[in-house]
């Protein structure tokens, strides 16, 4: 079969597609699998019950359900949806937004495939590129550029913490945006490491894209108000010149693919033209069961109540259960957990790279993801990149458990 050069790029093997195998293959078969890779959130029994019953009374009220299923929704929003996150979000931040700032996309996913090569890629006889300020940064933007080269990424500065922790930092006395700059992009909390931006580092970022005349994208599908996977005292961030993301997936919806962006309102203009020509409209299903919850304030209260203290204990859980079980031979350091719903782990002294060392865990039916894949954009190689990990700790307790021992029993195995 013969493929465009668009074709050939979308259906080559990438970190994202290796990452959603995985996901599937683990759920598959009679052997048990232990699986600490992919991104799905917890299933939080006092979570799902909130949805649990908000599915109930769609099924009760006359015509909810056929309206919500046999219905066509906007390119843009559902608008009763658009108008209750607008409302929530000026009241609780005062930030001068009304529903036409709300654009709703089938998944963050898609929001950033959009946003990168609407800002980004061949601009007349230029190519613009979408600047990356903190790597390693998500495995899943990484193929999403339609032109191969229109990713920019600069390492960020290692510090190194007590206590056999460490921190990444944007290094800004090495972040230079190139002329051709057509939008800077972050995620916070940071998938794949739980790194959190500081405010002060936001701050900067937003005036230097500012500066620039490009936009920021600030990817929060962690973060707060709702899911609130965040365990650092920050606030957020919002200002015409960010394009700010945010998703249902880690609320414990991820099946409904909803995903969030709260822009200006030129930018959701794009973004629904652009919409309605991929996807035609966006689906309805999340949106509509979770507006009630928005307006009453209860979205807050499942968050808080529920989803941070339920993340933060599997978090301090999941790092003491790598204390007890990795060998002291083995020298690592576990990046400062301060949100979302991995742990990155930095192997200093294994013989072999963490690409290999994922073959030789899913031989043991334990899934990782090997950091290689979050690398990407660099101007030049860095060691570091084959040394990490990430850890997806959501999962049943004795799963997580179990992986992590087979896990230190295998890199234990393969020190310098």
């Amino acid at each position: 079969m013969e493929l465009s050069d668009f074709g050939k790029k979308f259906t080559e093997r990438s970190g994202i597609l290796d990452l959603m195998d995985d996901l599937s293959l683990a759920l598959q078969g009679s052997e048990k699998k232990y699986m600490l890779g992919g991104g799905n959130p917890a299933h939080i029994p006092e979570v799902e019950r909130v949805f649990r019953n908000r599915m109930e009374e769609i099924l009760k009220t006359p015509r909810a359900l056929e309206s919500m299923l046999g219905n066509y929704d906007s390119a843009t929003a559902n608008a009763s949806f658009a108008e209750a996150l607008a409302t929530f979000l000026k009241n609780r931040f005062s930030w001068p937004i009304s529903s036409e700032n709300i654009a709703v996309t089938n998944g963050s996913q898609t929001a950033f495939f959009l946003l990168f090569n609407l800002f980004g890629g061949w601009a007349g006889a230029k190519i613009r590129k979408i600047v990356f300020p903190l790597c390693p940064e998500y495995i899943g933007y990484a193929d999403q550029g339609i032109h191969p080269n229109q990713f920019v990424s600069f390492p960020s500065r290692i510090e190194e913490l007590e206590g056999g922790f460490f921190k990444y930092r944007v290094d800004f006395d090495q972040l230079e945006i190139p002329e051709d700059a057509g939008a800077l992009c972050v995620s916070r909390p940071t998938n794949p490491t739980g790194n959190v931006l500081t405010d002060e580092e936001v701050r900067e970022l937003a005036r230097l894209s500012a500066e620039r005349n490009i936009p920021l994208f600030l990817d929060n599908a962690y973060g707060l108000p709702f899911p609130k996977i965040i365990f650092e005292n920050v606030q957020p961030y919002w200002d015409e010149n960010v394009v700010l993301s945010m998703s249902l997936s880690k609320l414990g919806l991820p099946g409904v693919r909803t995903g969030i962006l709260i822009a200006r309102k030129e930018i959701v203009k794009a973004i629904s033209a652009a919409n309605a020509i991929a996807n035609l409209a966006n689906g309805g299903v999340g949106q509509i069961l979770v507006t009630p919850l928005i307006q009453n304030g209860e979205i807050l209260r499942v968050s808080e109540e529920y989803i941070y203290p339920f993340y933060k204990r599997r978090s301090i859980q999941t790092i003491h259960w790598i204390r007890e079980a990795f060998p002291k031979h083995l020298e690592y350091r576990i990046h400062k957990s301060e949100g979302a719903i991995f742990l990155w782990i930095w192997f200093k002294n294994l013989r072999i790279t963490t690409k290999e060392l994922y073959e030789k865990l899913k031989q043991r039916h334990v899934i990782v993801v090997p950091g290689e894949y979050f690398f990407f954009g660099l101007s030049q190689p860095w060691n570091h990149s084959t040394q990490c990990i990430r850890l997806n700790y959501s999962g049943p307790e004795e799963d997580v458990k179990r992986g992590i021992e087979i896990i230190a029993e295998v890199a234990g195995a393969h020190t310098l």
